[in-house]
């Protein structure tokens, strides 16, 4: 794989060879070092996401930009690494994103009509391919919550899919196909049949959001179907918070921050390092 393409390109490589490139959301700059220096040592390509939700909460567009980059340079990253806007919430949201540097964003149209997410999308994908920057868009709702976002599942219409495609010109699609956000209540119930009927009418690579608690037989289902960028959000938090309790419950007299960081900063590498040879991208930078 080359270094230093932008996310069409990882996607198209991990559509063609048959893996997923997972997405991480980070929630501190814990999170940001933990997912970049793990795809380092993995050789792996990586996507972080910032959900728009809690972007202002850690610091806002251009701080997030500028300190990706900076990580990447301190920790020297040779393998491609994206930073995201996770659930761009108004087209506004996503074009500032932009301005700030962000190589993808990902504009959430799901509880709008068809005719107005069409609309928007298209606005963004518009102004973000001017200045080289690739979008993804939201059919149906994604059920659960994820990062204060909450909303109720309703499975994508896959002509409303073909259409949204056909009419904006967007890089890659989150299809609504049965996945939740947040733990899973019950056994996950994927739509592998709509999957591989929208696979058949278009090339775009798919998105699979909230891919945390899905088992390895159905992720690999996933990606068969195009599945080439895949989210992890609650599983990395779930890693860091049971560490981070232990630490505290078991050292009451800890005071030291980084004695208490240090526990929950190795759970979200092992989770990490752990997803990405659940997906395939262990290794595929070589």
């Amino acid at each position: 794989m080359k270094l230093g393409v932008p996310m069409y390109n990882v996607l198209d490589d991990a559509l063609e060879n048959n893996y997923a490139v997972p997405q991480f959301n980070m929630n501190g700059w814990i999170w940001l070092e933990a997912i970049l220096k793990t795809a380092e040592a993995c050789r792996a390509p990586v996507i972080v996401g910032t959900t728009d939700k809690i972007v202002d909460q850690i610091g806002g567009f251009r701080l997030l930009s500028e300190s990706f980059s900076i990580m990447k340079e301190e920790i020297g990253l040779t393998v491609p690494a994206v930073l995201h806007l996770d659930h761009g919430q108004t087209v506004e949201r996503c074009m500032a994103a932009v301005d700030a540097g962000y190589d993808s964003v990902m504009y959430d149209g799901s509880k709008f009509s068809i005719e107005e997410n069409i609309e928007n999308t298209r606005k963004v994908v518009a102004y973000a391919h001017k200045h080289g920057v690739t979008v993804e868009a939201e059919v149906g709702s994604v059920g659960g919550t994820e990062d204060g976002i909450y909303s109720n599942l309703l499975y994508a219409d896959l002509n409303e899919c073909r259409t949204l495609i056909k009419e904006t010109g967007v890089d890659s699609l989150a299809p609504a196909l049965g996945s939740v956000h947040g733990k899973y209540k019950g056994e996950p119930n994927l739509g592998f049949k709509e999957m591989a009927a929208l696979r058949e009418s278009t090339p775009v690579p798919f998105v699979l959001h909230g891919a945390s608690g899905i088992s390895n037989e159905d992720l690999s289902r996933a990606i068969s179907y195009g599945h080439a960028k895949i989210n992890y959000n609650t599983e990395l938090n779930i890693a860091w918070s049971q560490a981070t309790r232990r630490i505290l419950e078991g050292n009451a007299d800890l005071y030291a921050p980084m004695e208490i960081l240090k526990p929950g900063k190795e759970a979200l590498k092992e989770t990490v390092a752990t997803v990405l040879r659940r997906t395939g991208a262990y290794h595929q930078v070589k």
